[in-house]
């Protein structure tokens, strides 16, 4: 998970690396109250690489110039992304810029400290403009300053370096990061040094160790589609397709093995989550049935899902609640379908309900009360589909997946 360039900056400042003075601006009138002095650059937030050649960076010298950039910036997609934010700061004279990172090499498994005198560079292919220092012990002062001089930096911009580089590194263990990167570092007149711009990526593993990263993902989460969010969320043993069979399992190896039964018999998987495992933005433990409601709406949400297919081998805790959570999530579908044809009195114009279908399948004797439950459940409502059989399952997944497919 990345962050924005102006939570970087936030971060950044309260650890002690010289950062701009900055505004966020949620909308271009908020630059009526600036409280920073022009000339300022105005910076559309995204994570797609390349902005200021696509537009995404304003200079601006008076108000009303100001906001004339700001709404250009925000109606500026970026590789498909809308800026929500815009981060206004002061305008710095650089004679030099420097690059900087601290990344994780999972080769060595071990931090690396980079840094080379040539700005807007990337540090995986930056060859031999990039010095590194590898962390083989505890840290000290000593490994940043053994990259200030591989730099060929002398005397007091050395030390300034160095004062950056430990303050990334508190930071990059603080909270459990995957790279803390300045691109660039500028250095003015007087050797002094200011973080330009920033990246911090996060470990999705060690969200749930933090309060204020859990919180960042689930604003993520709010803002995104399913599909997007598993790309945000990365490796919780979840794969991210683009088919029409969404699939919910209870280990990586029922979900995978259901997946590539879904590819041979013909059928496209879409969204495939592990639900054995917690989600990286639990900060509190939660139940199988926690996940099992949470995974239904995730797909549910997907718009390019026509169908869940549910594959529950062995044993799994809760079967009695779990067997009410699919039951309450198939009936609540059911009733808000209703409560549309109702809202449109009957009129020609009206759209069909159109039911997401569950294929379940349950296999083991502890799921028998849970089969019987469910056959009579089906009495009720067509969108539930209960076998034991794996293969029996996809094929039925498959098929309507298929059929809703040719009636759209």
């Amino acid at each position: 998970m990345d962050l924005l360039e102006y939570q970087v900056k936030e971060w950044f400042g309260k650890i002690g690396i010289p950062v701009l003075p900055s505004q966020r601006i949620d909308h271009p009138t908020d630059l009526k109250r600036l409280k920073i002095r022009f000339p300022i650059v105005l910076k559309s937030q995204v994570h797609g690489a390349e902005r200021a050649k696509a537009g995404g960076v304003r200079f601006a010298e008076t108000t009303i110039d100001a906001i004339a950039a700001a709404q250009s910036i925000f109606n500026l997609p970026i590789w498909g992304e809308l800026p929500e934010v815009l981060l206004a700061e002061s305008q710095y004279d650089a004679k030099q810029e420097f690059y900087l990172a601290v990344v994780l090499d999972t080769a060595v498994c071990r931090p690396v400290l980079l840094g080379s005198k040539e700005a807007n560079i990337d540090w995986e292919s930056a060859g031999e403009k990039m010095v590194h220092v590898v962390v083989e012990q505890e840290f000290s002062p000593f490994y940043a300053r053994r990259l200030a001089l591989k730099m060929g930096l002398q005397g007091t911009l050395m030390q300034s370096v160095s004062s950056v580089v430990e303050k990334m590194y508190e930071l990059f263990v603080q909270k459990d990061l995957d790279l803390v990167e300045i691109n660039p570092l500028a250095i003015n007149a007087a050797d002094q040094v200011m973080a330009l711009n920033g990246k911090v990526r996060v470990n999705e593993r060690a969200i749930k160790r933090h309060p204020d990263l859990a919180q960042i993902a689930a604003n993520i989460i709010s803002r995104h589609t399913s599909t997007e969010i598993n790309g945000i969320l990365g490796d919780w043993d979840g794969v991210e397709m683009h088919g029409k069979i969404g699939i919910l399992g209870n280990g990586a190896g029922s979900v995978m093995a259901t997946l590539d039964l879904v590819s041979n018999a013909g059928g496209k998987p879409g969204v495939c989550l592990n639900l054995r495992h917690a989600f990286l933005t639990d900060t509190a433990p939660t139940t199988f049935r926690d996940r099992l409601d949470i995974g239904l709406k995730i797909l549910n949400a997907d718009k390019s899902i026509q169908v869940i297919l549910i594959n529950f081998l062995g044993s799994i805790p809760q079967s009695e609640e779990v067997t009410e959570v699919i039951a309450k999530f198939v009936q609540q579908d059911k009733s808000e379908l209703k409560s549309q044809v109702v809202r449109s009195n009957g009129s020609k114009s009206r759209r069909e309900p159109n039911l997401l279908p569950l294929v379940v399948r349950l296999a083991g004797s502890e799921f028998n009360a849970a089969r019987e439950y469910f056959a009579e459940l089906k009495t009720h409502t067509d969108a539930l589909i209960v076998v034991e059989n794996l293969d029996e399952a996809v094929d039925k997944a498959v098929r309507l997946a298929k059929l809703t497919a040719s009636k759209k």
